[in-house]
């Protein structure tokens, strides 16, 4: 049973504080003979085709001549091995197998279909791989400009004319999803997925679309479809999440752990490193987080996820300014204005209220440059205005984005907008609905007890202030400082009854 939910786990307890696998899983038994799929024995095995061909039994030799690879087969014969492929063949091929790509083989691809459609204008395959690998930068790299540049490329991918390319559809639901457009999402995924079903990528898009639109039965549909269509790593590590969200932690842990041992790519085994970092982290286990945050960045050193985890695990740590040179290092590989509000709030943890104003305006600056490019930032600024601007601001932008996204998330910020805007009892429901329904993390909790403590419900405030300390000590820099001076205050239950 989960320690904090109560729910089953999956009985295949791991461990987040052992080390992941290094080596290669053991070797499956042969199975016996007369058993249906064993091999043959070797009496009514068919000799071998005459001609050249590799045999380990006799022993294939790998040699460097010349700076290639060479095979010797058994006859003594040479057989050039494949050439490698280039890193914008690796990055198609990632695609193909509904896998992340590294960054460097996206630009690479990227480089190559640019200077495809510059010779070849009418020629709509390149605009769709090229619009397809701009909108999976756009989505992890967060940068001003590169939604727009995908969406024209995908765009004039259509506007050629003919049964529309899926990888284009893709696209698009990819585009959308990463501009927070949950509805577009679904529209492009689900286009995608009717025009070519047995394809991995839109179930991938379609999990988080529905999962954004509050549509459960939608996501598990998808990821149902997505462990049928490509089983792996990519389908775990989405699996892994859909159980957190639901508060599954053990589910959640030994998913992606299994998902990092089994990764094939640097970067499947950055993505699987990442999100077992979040599920330490949100457990208050900074020690473990910190190791996976930087397992994640040796496979792929610009996994801007991966790299503001470790910023938060280094704080929570109390390593402060290396925590700072963390927070420096997720803002150069994303402009994401969440990474300005975190590091800011950390500044003013530190009582650097000056440089901490400082990247409260940045994180409006980056937040105002994404808008211009599609990108809804109304989560954000409505965390940043709640808590370190205007809350009735913060209360009309998270009304709105409770309106087009109701789910956990957005309730319980929408709550807390409410109760630093003097409204604690609005907020209380809201609160109450977003820790019942949401994922079992700290920062729900935190904010349900503070809104009890404002209505002077002292028994409930305790509670849940000293849930949000024990699912994570240091969740946050500024907020579980004052949870634990605001339980110093209310000091240890009474004892006995009532007074009359």
């Amino acid at each position: 049973m989960d320690r904090e939910t109560g729910r089953p786990g999956t009985g295949l307890r791991t461990d987040p504080r052992t080390p992941l696998p290094g080596v290669a899983r053991a070797p499956r038994p042969r199975l016996a003979q007369g058993v249906p799929g064993a091999p043959p024995p070797p009496a009514a095995r068919r000799p071998h085709r005459r001609g050249p061909r590799l045999s380990a039994a006799v022993g294939v030799g790998l040699l460097l001549a010349g700076g290639g690879v060479v095979a010797v087969d058994r006859l003594g014969q040479d057989r050039a091995a494949p050439a490698p492929l280039t890193p914008a063949a690796r990055a198609l091929a990632a695609a193909g197998a509904g896998r992340p790509a590294a960054l460097a083989d996206l630009a690479a691809l990227i480089g190559e279909r640019r200077e495809r459609v510059r010779r070849a204008p009418a020629d709509r395959a390149s605009w769709a791989v090229l619009g397809a690998a701009l909108a999976e930068r756009a989505a992890r790299s967060g940068a001003p400009g590169a939604y727009t540049e995908a969406e024209r490329a995908l765009q004039r991918a259509l506007a050629q004319g003919g049964t529309p390319d899926v990888r284009a559809l893709t696209g698009l639901a990819v585009l959308a999803a990463a501009r927070q457009d949950w509805a577009g999402a679904v529209r492009w995924g689900e286009a995608a997925r009717d025009r070519a079903p047995g394809r991995v990528g839109a179930y991938r898009v379609l999990l988080e679309a529905y999962r954004g639109t509050g549509d459960a039965e939608g996501a598990d549909r998808a990821l149902e479809r997505l462990r049928k269509v490509r089983p792996g790593p990519v389908a775990e590590v989405a699996a892994a999440w859909v159980h957190r969200e639901r508060g599954w932690r053990e589910d959640a842990e030994a998913t992606v752990y299994d998902a990092a041992a089994r990764a094939a790519t640097p970067a499947e085994r950055a993505a699987a490193l990442s999100r077992a970092g979040d599920l330490a982290w949100e457990r208050g286990e900074a020690e473990t987080a910190l190791a996976r945050y930087e397992g994640a960045l040796r496979a792929e050193p610009e996994h801007d996820g991966a790299a503001a985890g470790r910023a938060r695990a280094l704080a929570g740590l109390g390593r402060s300014e290396e925590a700072l040179t963390a927070w420096a290092r997720a803002r150069a590989a994303a402009p994401r204005p969440g990474y300005a509000v975190e590091s800011g709030e950390l500044l003013l943890a530190l009582g650097r209220s000056a440089e901490a104003a400082d990247h409260f305006a940045l994180a409006r600056h980056q937040a105002a440059a994404l808008a211009r490019d599609g990108v809804r930032q109304e989560p954000v600024l409505g965390r940043l205005e709640a808590d370190h601007g205007d809350p009735a601001e913060a209360v009309r932008l998270l009304t709105e984005e409770h309106r087009r996204h109701p789910g956990p998330a957005a309730s319980g910020a929408l709550g807390w907008a409410l109760h630093k805007a003097g409204r604690s009892e609005e907020a209380l429901p809201r609160l109450r609905a977003a820790v019942k329904d949401g994922p079992n993390t700290a920062r729900p909790a935190y904010h349900l007890g503070m809104v009890h403590l404002a209505l002077g419900e002292r028994g409930a405030a305790r509670s849940q202030l000293t849930r949000a300390l024990r699912l994570a000590p240091q969740f946050s820099p500024l907020h579980a400082e004052r949870a634990r001076r605001e339980l110093a205050a209310l000091g240890e239950p009474a004892w006995g009854p009532p007074p009359a």
